[in-house]
């Protein structure tokens, strides 16, 4: 008997670098476009298969996106990385936690270290704060794991002279924050449907991908589509930046949902 295939359906709850768009006290053009698609918070993804939801990586704008989306339940968080429009948002885990108690995280030792740091009152054994989220801490090292019937590729890339983490979940492959990718990391991101990588702007970053090192990394990796993310106002608009990419490559945008 022929069974239905489970669909991966991913959400972009956030496309923006870590200041978003608009830029607070910016009169940039972009910052000021009355287009919904130029309106970017932090970046971040929701993932839901087989109904249950994880989300990559939850920044400062983590409860607006869930509120937007009226994400009822979220049954794990992947952090790419430490930096705050990843992970300032790791407070607001709350009331998933009340509904499922404690929240898996899966993120490297380095991020953990920083989080511990940084909401101490959260992940003190000693000093936590009773009405802190709860969580359980999953260590990421270089080998592929499972999140209930999910299989996670972690893929290291580096931003900048930082590792962080990128994920390839099925065929979908999540990287942000990338400036440079080993050879041997790249054989992981082989016959993927969905490529998400950030394309900072136009003008070479040091430690994001440009528009043209994003494009040449789309060459050279051939995904079905792909699909730019944590994008800054220097990119231009969307609209514009939209009508010169190649076949198959998009902006994503605030919202957009793909199902793979």
């Amino acid at each position: 008997m022929k069974t239905d295939k489970k669909l991966l359906k991913l959400t972009f709850l956030g496309t923006g670098t870590s200041q978003g768009i608009p830029m607070i006290a910016s009169q940039d053009p972009v910052c000021l476009s009355t287009d919904i698609k130029d309106k970017r918070l932090r970046s971040s993804v929701l993932i839901s298969y087989d109904d249950k939801n994880y989300v990559i990586d939850c920044g400062p704008d983590f409860r607006q996106q869930m509120l937007r989306e009226n994400v009822l339940l979220i049954n794990a968080v992947l952090f790419t990385h430490e930096h705050a429009d990843h992970t300032a948002g790791i407070d607001d885990l709350r009331p998933y936690c009340y509904k499922i108690g404690e929240m898996p995280i899966y993120l490297n030792d380095r991020t953990l270290t920083s989080l511990e740091q940084r909401f101490q009152y959260i992940f003190s054994v000693e000093n936590r704060y009773p009405g802190a989220p709860s969580v359980t801490a999953n260590i990421v090292k270089n080998d592929s794991f499972f999140i209930d019937d999910l299989k996670v590729t972690p893929i290291q890339v580096l931003h900048g002279n930082l590792p962080i983490l990128g994920y390839r979940i099925n065929n979908v492959a999540y990287l942000t924050d990338v400036k440079s990718i080993s050879e041997e990391e790249k054989l992981k991101l082989k016959d993927l449907d969905f490529l998400i990588v950030n394309a900072l702007r136009i003008e070479k970053h040091p430690t994001h991908f440009n528009l043209q090192e994003a494009l040449d990394f789309v060459t050279e990796i051939q995904p079905k589509k792909t699909y730019f993310t944590h994008i800054s106002h220097k990119l231009g608009f969307h609209k514009e930046v939209s009508k010169k990419l190649p076949k198959n490559v998009f902006l994503a945008y605030d919202g957009l949902k793909i199902e793979a």
